[in-house]
Parts: C-alpha cells; sequence; structure tokens
C-alpha cells in the first residue's frame, strides 16, 4: 500500500496480486476512511490481453469490483463494467447506494472472474472527497406540474442536471404535495419549498415540506403575520418574489416579514432594476437583508429559462439544510447562468454576510471574472477595475458594500451578476 499527498489531499494506492488459484472466489481488500469525507472515489487497472468484444472470445484477465462500507454493509456492485467508482452521502456511481461516510475500515470488494495462468497485479488508487465550502449554482424559483408548470419533478431535475445547476428549488404556487415525494437524481439537490401566492404578493417559504397549518389563506395582515410566523416556527425561511413585478408586486405593508428578497426574477429587465433599488434602499436604512434570484421557471418555451438566473451560494454541502443556511446567512451572489460572471467578497476574514469592525486600514477584496465591477455602498456607486480576477478597495466609512457587473452603456447597461453586502459596524 502506498499513501501519497496529491495538491494537499490523501490519495491511496492500493496494489494486490490475484493468482490463478484465487480464480473463481470473491474477496474483499480493507483500506482505511479518514475523518470529514463527503465522497470516496476508487480506480483500478490490471493488465488485460484482449479488450472489448474479443476479450469474451479469447481468455484474459477479468477483475470485478464492488465496496462494502465500515459495517460490512453492501454498498453496490459493477462488475468489470466501470475502471472507475463512487460512493458518496449525496451522489453515487449507478448501481451504488448513497450513504454517509463514515470513517473506519471499508472495504474494495474484488472478483477474480478470469485470471491467466502467471496471475495479475492489481492497482486500486482511492480518492477522498472532503467536505467543506465549495460553490453551488442552483435555481429558487421553479415551478412543475403540480401547479402550473409543464414539466414534473423528474424532468426538471434532467433539465438542471444537463445545464450544470446543483440545486433547485421547487416552488409551487400554495401547494406542497411534491415535496413528499421529491426525486433523486445524482448531482441535483431539490430544496422543499412553496410559493406562497397571495393577491397582495408572492412569498417562497424554503426548507420545509408543509408550512401550513392548514390552507394558505389569509385576508388581513395580522393573518398574514401569524401565517408567515408559522411557517417560521417550523423551519421555513422566507422570501419576498419578484416585489416591484408590474403584474403580482408585494402590497403588504410590512417589510420585515421575510428573510430574503428575490431581486433577480427571470431575465434582467425594470422590475427587477427597481427590486434591486428598493433593497439598496433597505440596506442604506440598516437592514441586513440578503438578496436570491430564481428564474419562474414554468416551460421550455416560456418567457423564463431555467437556471436565469441562478444564485451561486459558497455552502459546506449539498445538503438542503446546508444550502439554505449559507442563503441565509448571505454567502451568495446572483448572476445571469452557469457559465456566467462569477462575484466573491471578502474583508479580513469575513466574507458576504457577515458583519464586522470596520476598519480603514483594512482593504474590501472583491473576485469576478468580470473586467470590471461597480461598488455600491451607502455613499454611492463605484467603479472599480479588475486585475488577474482581483481587486484592492478603499473603503471609505459605510454601512455596507457590496459589489455587481454591468453590460452595456446608457439605456442598454444592464446588471450581469450582483452579489450580497459586507456589513460594518
Amino acid at each position: 500500500m502506498g499513501i501519497e499527498r496529491k495538491k494537499g489531499v490523501i490519495v491511496i494506492e492500493l496494489r494486490y496480486h490475484i493468482t490463478k488459484e484465487q480464480e473463481g472466489t470473491y474477496f474483499t481488500i480493507p483500506f482505511d476512511v479518514p475523518d470529514n469525507v463527503e465522497k470516496i472515489i476508487i480506480s483500478y487497472d490490471y493488465y488485460r490481453k484482449a479488450k472489448g468484444f474479443i476479450a469474451a472470445l479469447k481468455p484474459t484477465n477479468t477483475i470485478d469490483i464492488g465496496i462494502e462500507d465500515n459495517q460490512g454493509r453492501f454498498l453496490g456492485w459493477s462488475g468489470s463494467a466501470r475502471k472507475t467508482i463512487s460512493v458518496g452521502e449525496y451522489a453515487s456511481t449507478p448501481g451504488y447506494l448513497c450513504e454517509k461516510i463514515v470513517s473506519g475500515k471499508w472495504g474494495i470488494i474484488t472478483g477474480a472472474y478470469h485470471v491467466m495462468p502467471e496471475g495479475v497485479d492489481i492497482t486500486y488508487t482511492i480518492d477522498f472527497q472532503y467536505k467543506g465550502q465549495r460553490l453551488l449554482f442552483g435555481d429558487l424559483h421553479v415551478h412543475s406540474t403540480a401547479s402550473d408548470g409543464t414539466k414534473n419533478l423528474y424532468e426538471l431535475g434532467v433539465m438542471a442536471k444537463r445545464k450544470g445547476l446543483d440545486f433547485l428549488a421547487l416552488a409551487n404556487h400554495n401547494n406542497y404535495s411534491e415535496n413528499y415525494y421529491l426525486p433523486h437524481i445524482d448531482g441535483v439537490t431539490f430544496i422543499p419549498a412553496v410559493e406562497w401566492t397571495h393577491y397582495k404578493g408572492h412569498i417562497n417559504l424554503y426548507g420545509v415540506e408543509n408550512p401550513f397549518d392548514n390552507s394558505f389563506i389569509a385576508n388581513s395582515k395580522e393573518e398574514m403575520q401569524a401565517l408567515i410566523s408559522n411557517a417560521r416556527s417550523k423551519g421555513a425561511v422566507v422570501s419576498v418574489n419578484h416585489p416591484k413585478c408590474r403584474f403580482c408586486p408585494y402590497l403588504w405593508n410590512d417589510e420585515n416579514v421575510f428573510d430574503l428578497v428575490e431581486i433577480w426574477n427571470g431575465p434582467m429587465r425594470k422590475s427587477n432594476k427597481n427590486a434591486v433599488d428598493w433593497w439598496t434602499e433597505m440596506l442604506c436604512n440598516g437592514r441586513h437583508l440578503p438578496a436570491v434570484g430564481g428564474s419562474d421557471f414554468h416551460k421550455p418555451l416560456g418567457f423564463s429559462k431555467l437556471g436565469n438566473p441562478v444564485t451561486g451560494v459558497y455552502a459546506e454541502s449539498p445538503d438542503p439544510e446546508d444550502i439554505l443556511d449559507a442563503v441565509k446567512n448571505g454567502k451568495a451572489f446572483i448572476s445571469r447562468g452557469v457559465n456566467s460572471i462569477r462575484l466573491n467578497l471578502k474583508y479580513k476574514n469575513a466574507s458576504m454576510g457577515d458583519t464586522v469592525k470596520y476598519n480603514p486600514s483594512v482593504f474590501l477584496t472583491a473576485e469576478s471574472n468580470a473586467k470590471s465591477v461597480i461598488l455600491v455602498t451607502n455613499k454611492g456607486e463605484k467603479r472599480i477595475k479588475m486585475t488577474n480576477g482581483k481587486a484592492e478597495i478603499e473603503l471609505p466609512k459605510v454601512t455596507f458594500a457590496y459589489i455587481k457587473a454591468v453590460n452595456g452603456f446608457g439605456r442598454l447597461k444592464t446588471i450581469a451578476a450582483i452579489s450580497n453586502p459586507i456589513y460594518f459596524e
């Protein structure tokens, strides 16, 4: 057994010799799994004299593979069909169970199907994907056939995976039935949600299967507040949707009932710019209020397209709770798509969503793949040129700061990406 470090990550290499006498048997090769692992990836290689359909006609080495966990539980088997397999809590190779990775002694299940007279040497390479903050992209406002969408849950998940999305929030109008049977699609996290749809505004309730005690009905401000309070007591994260939409704006006389503001709904347009201005005004008034975006996707040929915009979230894992925790704490930015502009903002050891003490000797660090960004504070806007994806910004004494990237000039100028703020005491 060999252990090497590959870019700071431990990689285990196991070498094993299978003899002709072991042909036709199964056995387990043990290996150690360290702490804090989210996914195990195992690749193996050995000499085969013939490959493809010729291997079925001509004797050659054929070694099968599977895996068991630290309790000896069988997790999957792929024969000799795959040279690389993986198991993890959120995604596994087809045919393998998803399971939380617990440290200890695991086993590679080996099947010696065919072995040449001289035996065969096998090399197993075991790589570990560790838990920790990563950038995930998702759409936080999607409708399915459970309300007025034309795609069902599984179809939406497949579309999301093709677009490179890591998560989806299925927020149907006042309906929550689908939250009880969200599908499993490797690499796509489904976040339960409901879009509470009222004539005075739409509000997304994230993270709980059923945010209502009975029905969604509320006809007064007091009933609305009681409904939202009850949903929040169940663990719901509350977002006001498209607040400046000309067709269904937010009309309740209460700007304190929500945790998030959907400042970007579907394609960037005037109603979204008005929402950004409204959000910025609340920031100037001292609110610490994270922003999100969502496509409001209903059908493929509709006005809104899945994944436009996306919310880029710096989350600890793909678990729905970790994603929502990052969103609620402002660890996110909004962009036109997965392959569009990316943003991050740091101040000393703080990042987006954090509140820190202002220090004039410490610079704000902006990160983006845009050529320039606009710094927005309670004292106005300032264009910042990016150099190799970064800019060090000397701040005046402000109460908050966020950045946005824009395309075009004059009346054609439009927002391409926008970050959440860092707040200053």
